[in-house]
């Protein structure tokens, strides 16, 4: 049986309106389309250019996702940058379209430029880790790079983060190479894509009804869990009292930090999949096959 752990939401329940921006602090919000999170960094006094957008939702959101940066920071209101945690499909559905809207530069890990410049397509997806209609459906979904070179360049190797003094970025590869968290000291805020999320990703009932569990990356997508798991285990490390990651609800607090002590203690068993393509016998022994379901207490 999975280990459940009663995980407090931290931050309002949704609205009506799922898709409204949510602001969880005076300078971050986040603002979901569909299935995936957008993260905005800065305040609503940030002005054009004096804010960064993390990711870029899924096809079709180009609209959406400036609408919410118009309600927080004003109409024709452009990023200084777009911040790429990694390249897959459903974070850079908008990427081109909203890089020619808004004339900004894009910037992700070298090892992640290759699927961004359309040179290299990203493994096969694993329908075969079961879990759900999402991780049945998973050979389907796009793979094949994008193209936006004519905006890209490498985050600096110092691990600054152009345009947010504050922040820094942090390599949490497993998901995919070049895969990126963003991490701000001060008051312990962590932006992680999909490094670790707070849905379970193989679920279409759990995609649509978003209810809050932590969980490793989203399996049907993840091709090094080695890696993956020692990322989990170096964001854990750090304490977070806040995260929004790429899919689910953002969240805050001890319960949380709890949460992924164990997913990073115990990560085998709760995240790892019993079988699949990227799946070692023995990389995950004693997996139990679930995911790090870690149930919402509100």
């Amino acid at each position: 049986m999975d280990k459940q752990i009663p995980l407090d939401r931290s931050v309002e329940a949704e609205l009506d309106d799922h898709h409204a921006v949510k602001e969880i602090a005076p300078d971050i919000a986040y603002k979901r389309l569909v299935m995936v999170n957008v993260a905005y960094i800065g305040g609503p006094e940030s002005g054009d250019g004096g804010w960064v957008l993390v990711d870029a939702g899924i096809a079709g959101s180009a609209g959406a996702i400036e609408k919410g940066a118009e309600s927080r920071f004003g109409k024709r209101s452009r990023p200084g940058a777009i911040i790429m945690t990694h390249g897959h499909f459903d974070h850079v559905g908008a990427l081109e379209t909203l890089a020619e809207r808004w004339d900004v530069p894009i910037y992700a890990h070298t090892r992640e430029l290759p699927y961004l410049d359309g040179r290299e397509s990203y493994p096969p997806a694993d329908p075969s880790v079961g879990g759900g209609m999402m991780a049945a459906l998973s050979g389907l979904y796009p793979r094949s790079p994008i193209d936006v070179s004519k905006h890209l360049q490498p985050l600096p190797p110092d691990g600054t983060v152009p345009f947010l003094p504050e922040w820094r970025w942090i390599h949490t590869p497993g998901h995919a190479p070049g895969h990126i968290s963003l991490w701000r000291e001060r008051d312990r805020s962590m932006v992680v894509g999909d490094a670790f999320i707070t849905t379970n990703q193989e679920s279409a009932y759990a995609v649509a009804t978003q209810e809050p569990e932590l969980h490793g990356a989203p399996r049907y997508f993840t091709p090094d869990w080695s890696s993956a798991r020692e990322s989990v285990r170096r964001l854990a490390a750090l304490s977070p009292e806040l995260v929004i990651t790429g899919h689910g609800h953002a969240m805050r607090g001890a319960t949380m930090r709890n949460a992924l002590e164990l997913l990073a203690r115990d990560f085998d068993r709760i995240a790892v999949p019993k079988h699949g393509r990227y799946v070692h016998t023995d990389a995950s022994p004693g997996a139990a096959g679930g995911g790090s379901e870690l149930s919402d207490a509100g």
